[in-house]
């Protein structure tokens, strides 16, 4: 069911920020930092996976997903849904069946047997398609999973993520460049403002998360080895 009643974009931030607090999927951690994908340091890890685990709060997060497209992008903006493999093939579903439309996702890369293919489910020429993920570093891994969803001969101009890093200046560039729009609920400042104010942490270890995110390849080279 297509939600018709949200609260404005900044209220929907702090709610998903005060979700994530929640239910601990929201880790920072400033004497050992942890590792990302990257290979290098951060006191911050968050865990978006973790809202699958409760109905409530999922469900909550998916209707504010689903308006902030459509009020962005338009309520008939799209034709079809899609995941990325992994973490973004469930919050996909969740909003394809709020939109009343197709939903389909993309592998990472192609199967290897069988059809070989990267996209799973019904994609057909000419639609429009909504790249649904759970959450977004700097966009470059967005960009393989446009590439895909345009390989179909379908069109992919918008992604949608819960959590958006937002320190990353050249993200929004990245994703721009490939012709894709972001959406996003929340950014870590929403997580560390709403973390102030439920004192979810010590203030030394929120002094440095700050610190982190106000110059985070400074913090990182500082750190490395």
């Amino acid at each position: 069911m297509i939600p018709t009643s949200f609260p404005p974009a900044e209220e929907m931030s702090r709610l998903t920020a005060r979700m994530l607090l929640e239910i601990g999927a929201v880790h920072f951690n400033a004497e050992t930092p942890f590792t990302l994908a990257s290979g290098l340091p951060s006191p911050t890890y968050i865990d978006c996976r973790k809202l699958i685990s409760y109905p409530r709060i999922r469900a909550t997060l998916m209707d504010f997903l689903t308006v902030t497209v459509m009020r962005n992008a338009g309520f008939e903006a799209f034709d079809n849904i899609a995941g990325g493999e992994t973490a973004g093939i469930p919050f996909a579903a969740m909003v394809a069946e709020r939109m009343a439309l197709p939903m389909t996702y993309v592998r990472k890369k192609p199967k290897g047997y069988g059809r070989n293919a990267r996209i799973e489910g019904v994609m057909t020429e000419g639609q429009r398609v909504l790249l649904v993920e759970d959450l977004t570093t700097d966009g470059g891994s967005k960009l393989s999973f446009v590439d895909a969803i345009r390989e179909t001969g379908a069109t992919c101009g918008h992604t949608a993520v819960i959590f958006y890093y937002g320190i990353f200046p050249q993200t929004e560039k990245t994703l721009g460049d490939h012709g894709v729009a972001l959406h996003a609920l929340c950014t870590w400042w929403d997580v560390l403002a709403e973390a102030k104010a439920q004192g979810s942490f010590d203030e030394a270890t929120l002094a440095e998360v700050e610190a982190f995110l106000n110059a985070p390849k400074d913090w990182q080279e500082s750190r490395k080895g």
